[in-house]
């Protein structure tokens, strides 16, 4: 048995391999196939942190992969805490960058919104993260790792059954690293999650959109916002790329399992999409796709220009979509009092963000 002594930093990072490539990489380090398997299954199913802890490997072997490989693992820098139980979690980067992903109590499961980039190049006006422009996408092992040390860290991991691509940045417009991310999250050999419990969400890129439903099977949702071209272009730029009439076409032409909707998230802006005409024309725009329409109420940031919709409007909006045989739901926002709701990620970024602190919204200690 050979182990290579190449420097650390040019080996590649285990948790964004694919089974074939870690099998591989085990044969190039002159361990036998199944090593790599082990190893993988000890990352993504027992959630190691270390090889110290991967106890059915040789200890001899252990203590050798600990001194050769890293095991690069994202570093939380804060957790916030909201009062209706929601956490956020701060990672920094290996190169200092940060973002966040949230974690979200439902009645008897837990949700976690995982990022895909640092920043986001969409520039919706309505969202914080892309008020302030991309930085770089996420490796996918950086995607997969959120839910690795969310995972790891909760009191009963089993309850972590969902995952969203809701978080910072366009998943679309890093593919190749979302795509092999959402591989090793449902893969049998990888996390396992079922992918009727995964869910990407995009603001349109009509291309990736079509290759997606072709490379795999995940729940699609659409930051739609607005039902006419000249709203949806002011709110968000791509639409000026790919127009409502190409987003629905692809909407209509993606491959969906029996049973399984387009989810449409439809943020309630006051004044500028919240009309009885705005409903007629969402409900036309719709026909003739298998959709479900989330109705998210604006959450105010300090970039914001605009103001959420009454509660008033927005059920009658409800009301015009469902009379229309339309699935709509309002969304009631979580952890918006630590700017971890929709379009708020990324107000806690700060490279002086103090490490490894655990606290509520008041400041006080959550440990």
């Amino acid at each position: 048995m050979k182990i290579s002594t190449s420097n650390r930093q040019e080996t590649p990072d285990l948790k964004g391999l694919s089974s074939a490539e870690i099998e591989r990489w085990a044969v190039n380090q002159g361990l036998p196939a199944y090593r790599g398997r082990q190893i993988r299954h000890w990352i993504f199913r027992r959630l190691a942190q270390s090889f110290g802890d991967m106890t059915d490997l040789p200890k001899k072997l252990r203590s050798t992969l600990e001194q050769t490989v890293d095991l690069q693992c994202l570093e939380i820098t804060d957790i916030l805490v909201s009062r209706d139980g929601t956490e956020k979690y701060i990672f920094k980067l290996k190169d200092g960058h940060l973002i966040e992903s949230v974690l979200i109590p439902e009645r008897d499961h837990l949700t976690l919104c995982i990022s895909s980039q640092a920043g986001c190049a969409m520039g919706c006006k309505f969202c914080l993260t892309g008020s302030r422009g991309l930085i770089r996408n996420l490796e996918a092992s950086e995607i997969v790792d959120q839910v690795i040390q969310v995972r790891s860290r909760v009191s009963n991991p089993n309850r972590l059954t969902n995952i969203v691509l809701m978080g910072m940045g366009e998943p679309l417009a890093n593919y190749s690293n979302v795509l092999k991310a959402l591989q090793n999250l449902i893969s049998p050999d990888g996390m396992n999650f079922s992918h009727r419990k995964v869910t990407l969400s995009t603001s349109g890129l009509v291309p990736q959109m079509r290759k997606l439903g072709q490379d795999i099977t995940v729940n699609l949702a659409v930051s739609l916002n607005a039902a006419n071209d000249k709203t949806r272009s002011f709110l968000m730029p791509i639409n000026k790329r790919y127009p409502l009439s190409e987003l629905m076409d692809a909407c209509r032409d993606f491959p969906l399992p029996s049973r399984r909707m387009i989810t449409f998230e439809y943020i309630m802006m006051d004044g500028i999409n919240d009309s009885e005409e705005d409903a007629e024309n969402l409900v036309k725009l719709l026909q003739g796709i298998r959709a479900k329409v989330n109705l998210i109420p604006f959450n105010k940031h300090e970039n914001s220009q605009f103001q959420p919709s009454s509660a008033e409007r927005i059920s009658r909006f409800q009301k015009l979509l469902i009379e229309k045989h339309i699935t709509a739901i309002i969304r009631k926002s979580k952890g918006p009092d630590i700017m971890a709701a929709c379009g708020q990620l990324g107000g806690h970024l700060s490279p002086s963000n103090p490490v490894c602190n655990v606290h509520d919204v008041k400041g006080r200690c959550a440990t």
